[in-house]
């Protein structure tokens, strides 16, 4: 995942709300988001068939992780684990997520950086590894890309403004998707400097990337509901940025999968 925004406690219906962008090289293979097992825990996610993990999912559990990567080519490490594995480990483990913060604290300098979000079905957490630094967040509207939760990028501030209003529309997701459909790039003169070309710091500042062999493959949302609900939809895209495929599910259909 390289954006995501999210909703936490800021709905009287809806306790989590999430959109998430995934960005990557559109010949790295993947499967779209489906069932499959994860250490005896079913959960629903797409699947990165060359490392083998994933960037967000949910299980059957009702616990939740998403990741994005931090962009510092300068920091990269050649030799380090997948961050991917990161995601499913947490949905299949019973650490809730303090516990689970404080445990990556003594790990997550194996790994390239990452930002991972946590969600064990009461707490919800932050783990950002360049800053080694775990925590569990207060209610409030975010949005997290490839730094981290504070940083001032304009796609950061502009999905969190437009989460803020799509929150009107639940039930219903359509403004999420809309939200996240936004390919406008920001002015040159608020572009991050993270170590890539001048040209790429532009594309890929837009909410959704159209970029040459590069670019967002699949949005997702999902909404938990007060009463332990889940509603998961995605919608894939193509290189054109035209859709390519939906997938979608309910917490109540994984549990019925796993029985």
């Amino acid at each position: 995942m390289c954006l995501i925004a999210f909703a936490w406690r800021s709905h009287p219906d809806f306790p989590l709300v999430i959109a998430a962008n995934r960005d990557e090289f559109f010949d790295r293979p993947a499967l779209a988001a489906r069932w499959w097992r994860h250490r005896r825990q079913e959960l629903f996610a797409g699947r990165d068939l060359k490392a083998g993990g994933t960037w967000l999912g949910v299980g059957a559990n009702g616990r939740f992780a998403a990741l994005t990567n931090v962009r510092n080519p300068s920091a990269m490490l050649s030799d380090a684990p997948s961050r991917g594995g990161l995601v499913p480990d947490f949905i299949a483990g019973e650490a809730g997520v303090a516990d689970a913060l404080e445990a990556l604290a003594g790990s997550s300098g194996r790994y390239n950086g990452f930002n991972l979000l946590l969600f064990d079905g009461a707490n919800l957490g932050v783990y950002e590894s360049p800053n080694a630094r775990g925590r569990v967040l207060a209610p409030g509207v975010y949005a997290l890309s490839n730094a981290d939760l504070e940083a001032p990028w304009p796609k950061q501030r502009r999905a969190s403004a437009g989460m803020t209003r799509a929150l009107a529309s639940l039930p219903a997701t359509d403004a999420l998707f809309r939200l996240l459909h936004d390919d406008r790039p920001a002015a040159d003169a608020a572009l991050p400097a993270t170590g890539v070309p001048r040209e790429w710091e532009r594309a890929l500042s837009s909410l959704f990337i159209r970029a040459p062999g590069y670019g967002t493959r699949c949005t997702t949302t999902l909404v938990f509901d007060r009463d332990g609900g889940v509603r998961f939809e995605e919608r894939s895209w193509d290189a054109a940025g035209r859709l390519a495929g939906r997938a979608q599910t309910t917490l109540a259909a994984i549990r019925q999968e796993q029985a």
